[in-house]
């Protein structure tokens, strides 16, 4: 092909003449379905890569709460400890003494 053909074609194209011709009218709802449809891909695909990045997001926090949730409770074991209870109680000079003899359970009949 020579420049010239080549030229032609591609005002053919870009000057709107394509259209004109009746293979354009014929698949006018072929084509228009086809870009419906890349249209529908698109923005499918953009909804997709959206709700990814949430739930990866949403993970992080997860995995944020439940370290946080884990040093909370080992907090909580350390400070309940018996040891660590009397500690506290001599300390803030609670005048409560733990009972020398032992518990009994009083059962129905």
């Amino acid at each position: 092909m020579k420049a010239k053909d080549i030229k032609k074609k591609v005002m053919y194209i870009l000057g709107g003449t394509v259209f004109t011709e009746d293979f354009f009218w014929k698949n006018a709802r072929f084509i228009i379905t086809v870009f419906i449809i890349l249209v529908l891909y698109i923005s499918n695909r953009y909804s997709c890569i959206e709700k990814r990045a949430k739930i990866e997001s949403l993970q992080y926090e997860l995995k944020d709460a439940k370290f946080e949730s884990l040093t909370i409770a080992s907090q909580l074991m350390s400070v309940s400890r018996e040891s660590k209870v009397e500690a506290l109680v001599q300390q803030n000079g609670v005048e409560i003494e733990q009972t020398k003899e032992p518990i009994y359970k009083i059962k129905d009949k």
